[in-house]
């Protein structure tokens, strides 16, 4: 029997504004539906505009274009029915817990005494059970997600949206709250009949979905749909359970290809991920002691390293640009010239790294040209800001740019002065 379908997405598109004249495409032509009786994990990097899909659906953001429609009801503002479980608690700080479960059953104008019984007997299921009159400021973070989740469920939603609700939980916490949530989602007589879960943590998406909905990114729309057909509780370490998660990790180090990608001489715009070097260069280490001249898998690594997506994915796609490692059918190995670079002696890698950054980033070889061509060699960080701008926001072209510089005084091709904000060729060491 079909199940039906509470939530509808219908080729939803969501652009930001960056300035006069800049803008920048978030979400572009996403379908997605979600059915009755399915916890669906929305799994992407952060910034693929998961969190923004997810407040569209709420109501809370609305959509350049396409539809959202609950229970075949278009959705243009906050309805109820639909609840959200917010990253960063969003408690108010001077209402104590029992108030703070009740806000939302008295938006929704619930007599007093009806009011009180729901919120006790939220706090109780979620375990919070003689901290009614305690404040936030009392809380660990742990409780105070479980607050929130109270406030969410006393209002008996049909479909329950959680904007990464765990990830700003320690390892512990986190895991017993999902456990207790998943109690709660398997009770006969519970209201909600849908949730729908954004997350970066793959082992998390596995172990909590029927479906993962994994997403593309810049901009972001659906990449792919994966039923999860394990019994629950799930075991971590299961064979069906790692296979299911290593193929998530071929799908997602496939988004890009960026590991067969060649950076042009115009790609100067091109988004270059957050990768510091000494993040660089202790991963190409632990390849070498791990793994050697062999390829190892990317979901035994990220556990290892205890890595997600959004620690491990920007070193990976910096590190397959540059040419020092190889990435195939979700496993990753150092090619020959990464295994020189993690053998080497300090000097000789500052050598390597130089040759692979002048070679293969194109932002980093534009800017060696140009100090080499001024009279004084010294460029105002500002000039190539603005090259940047023609490609990129200005918030992107000044992150892009710190990363650049920062590879480039390690390479010492070029140096940077903060004190006046110029790069130049003057004594790069």
């Amino acid at each position: 029997m079909e199940k039906q379908i509470l939530i509808k997405v219908s080729k939803v598109k969501k652009t930001f504004k960056q300035g006069a004249d800049q803008s920048l495409l978030v979400l572009d032509d996403v379908n997605l539906t979600l059915k009755k009786g399915e916890i669906i994990a929305l799994l992407g990097r952060s910034g693929s505009g998961k969190s923004t899909l997810l407040r569209i659906i709420a109501g809370l953001t609305a959509a350049d274009g396409g539809k959202v429609s609950y229970r075949d009801q278009a959705v243009t503002s906050p309805v109820q029915g639909i609840a959200m479980v917010f990253q960063s608690f969003a408690l108010m700080p001077w209402l104590d817990v029992m108030q703070n479960v009740e806000l939302g059953l008295e938006a929704l104008g619930v007599p007093r005494k009806e009011l009180r019984k729901r919120a006790l007997k939220a706090i109780d299921t979620i375990g919070l059970d003689g901290f009614e009159s305690a404040f936030p400021r009392e809380l660990s973070g742990g409780m105070q997600q479980r607050v929130g989740l109270a406030r969410a469920l006393v209002v008996n939603p049909d479909v329950l949206l959680m904007d990464e609700p765990f990830s700003a939980l320690d390892v512990l916490t986190a895991e017993n709250l999902r456990n207790d949530l998943l109690d709660v989602w398997q009770q006969e007589n519970r209201p909600t009949n849908c949730i729908l879960l954004v997350t970066h943590n793959i082992e998390e998406a596995v172990l909590m979905a029927d479906r993962i909905v994994i997403f593309d990114n810049n901009p972001g729309r659906v990449l792919s749909n994966l039923s999860v057909n394990l019994p629950r509780p799930r075991d971590g370490e299961a064979p069906e359970f790692r296979q299911l998660v290593d193929q998530i990790y071929r799908i997602m180090t496939g988004v890009e290809d960026i590991l067969s990608k060649t950076l042009q001489p115009l790609d100067l715009g091109y988004r270059l991920p957050d990768a510091k070097v000494s993040e660089l260069v202790g991963f190409m280490e632990t390849l070498l002691e791990e793994a050697g001249n062999k390829q190892i898998e990317l979901s035994e690594l990220s556990e290892d390293l205890h890595y997600d997506i959004d620690d491990l994915f920007p070193l990976t796609e910096v590190l397959g640009i540059m040419r020092f490692t190889e990435q195939k059918h979700g496993g990753i190995q150092l090619t020959m010239a990464g295994k020189k670079f993690a053998e080497a002696d300090l000097q000789e890698r500052k050598q390597i790294f130089a040759k692979h950054l002048l070679g293969y980033i194109p932002l980093a070889r534009h800017i060696r040209m140009v100090l080499s061509k001024r009279l004084h060699q010294r460029v105002s960080k500002k000039y190539f800001l603005a090259v940047l701008e023609d490609y990129l926001s200005q918030e992107d072209s000044e992150r892009v740019l710190r990363v650049v510089t920062e590879w480039g005084r390690y390479a010492e091709i070029f140096a940077y002065d903060d004190s006046d904000g110029k790069l130049s060729l003057e004594n790069p060491q």
